[in-house]
């Protein structure tokens, strides 16, 4: 975080019905305690991965999280009818050409590194090419190695190979990357994504269930399996924030790709839900409320509000909930001011003209929001007297 950052700040407030959104070890949904009440919790892996995936969906452009990059591209060499002793030794010389040493790999798993990489998928069919044009070399090198018995040497021309391994897609720019034994293909992430967690009490609530027995022997009845599943439910807090200086940076300086990816990330954040037990819970929920803040210097969780559990009072968690938000937004104001506030807005299902004061211009629903707030994340805004960069 460097101080002349500029930072969009996203809070939602989302209801979820009974959902078992994030699992731990156990199968139980994910829970963490704060204000000394058990809350439900998911883990910000587990929304951030649905969100990247959408988002690579509408932008036709995928990437892998993979330490299978030399096995699968033997695969697509044999694919190609190289003999198999051939194609296991290229992809051996993939990792080895990678970076003086090589990478470090296991050989009885097929060269699989040690390291995880995060690149565009289509890698392999270009590492396909690279090694094509290579493959005289590569042959040679093979026979000389089975004569001699001595490892061959790195063949394969490194800065083509690294080249390939550090490319980028459009959302590794926005979640960064960190290539442990590549450190130039390492990315600082432009996005911070908190866990979400209930603004209120949530124990886990047991579903029994049972499977009937479709076929049952004769004088027999009952069912073929049994099982308790434990789900939760309520009103989840989220909290995510954009760097957008360093996503302007990531992106080489383009600031209208850079608004294009800030809206649709705003949606596809807003939009997206974690996959968990969907089949027998279909949990798809939109947020109650959306609101964000665009603020130079650094971005501010509104988590801290919901450290007193929010009491329903026969009326449900999620009007206290706005209100508790709402009410939080104006002591932040109070307490750090708003000179630093380029612009502040929300959506809610809040009855139509009801905006909420202190959460700034009230926009009709979240695509307006999403454009409206990548607007403002490039705006320029004041800069106080004497302040530098």
């Amino acid at each position: 975080m460097t101080s002349g950052s500029r930072f969009l700040d996203l809070h939602i407030l989302q209801p979820v019905t009974a959902s078992n959104l994030n699992r731990g070890e156990s199968g139980l949904p994910k829970t963490i305690k704060l204000g000394d009440a058990e809350r439900a919790m998911v883990s910000s892996a587990a929304w951030k991965r649905p969100v990247r995936l959408d988002m690579e969906d509408e932008l036709g452009e995928s990437a892998a999280r993979t330490r299978m990059v030399p096995p699968v591209l033997a695969d697509a060499l044999r694919r190609q009818d190289w003999p198999q002793d051939l194609a296991d030794f290229t992809a051996a010389q993939v990792a080895a050409s990678a970076k003086t040493g090589g990478l470090k790999t296991n050989p009885e798993q097929g060269h699989r590194t040690q390291a995880m990489f995060y690149l565009p998928v289509d890698v392999t069919g270009r590492l396909l090419q690279i090694c094509a044009g290579h493959r005289s070399e590569l042959e040679q090198a093979l026979a000389e190695q089975n004569a001699t018995g001595k490892q061959a040497p790195a063949i394969l021309p490194t800065k083509q190979i690294a080249t390939e391994l550090t490319r980028r897609t459009t959302t590794i720019n926005l979640f960064g990357r960190m290539l442990a034994e590549i450190p130039t293909g390492h990315v600082d992430g432009a996005v911070q994504v908190a866990p979400a967690f209930t603004v209120h009490e949530a124990r886990l609530q047991p579903d029994f269930f049972t499977a009937v027995e479709d076929w049952p022997r004769p004088n027999e009845a009952g069912s073929a399996h049994l099982e308790t599943a434990f789900l939760t439910a309520g009103v989840f807090y989220r909290f995510t924030t954009v760097n957008v200086t360093a996503l302007i940076a990531n992106l080489d300086g383009d600031t209208a790709a850079t608004q294009n990816l800030i809206d649709l990330f705003v949606w596809t954040f807003t939009m997206a839900m974690p996959r968990g037990k969907q089949t027998s819970t279909a949990p798809h929920c939109v947020p109650d409320l959306v609101h964000y803040v665009v603020r130079d210097r650094r971005p501010i969780s509104y988590g801290p509000a919901f450290e007193q559990p929010v009491t329903a009072r026969g009326q449900g968690y999620t009007t206290p909930a706005r209100q508790t938000l709402a009410d939080y937004a104006a002591t932040i104001d109070r307490l750090v001011g708003t000179r630093r506030r380029i612009a502040h807005g929300h959506a809610t299902a809040a009855a139509a003209g009801h905006p909420i004061d202190p959460l700034g211009t009230c926009h009709p629903g979240y695509e307006d929001l999403a454009a409206a707030c990548a607007a403002a994340a490039l705006t320029p805004g004041p800069r106080p007297a004497g302040e530098g960069a």
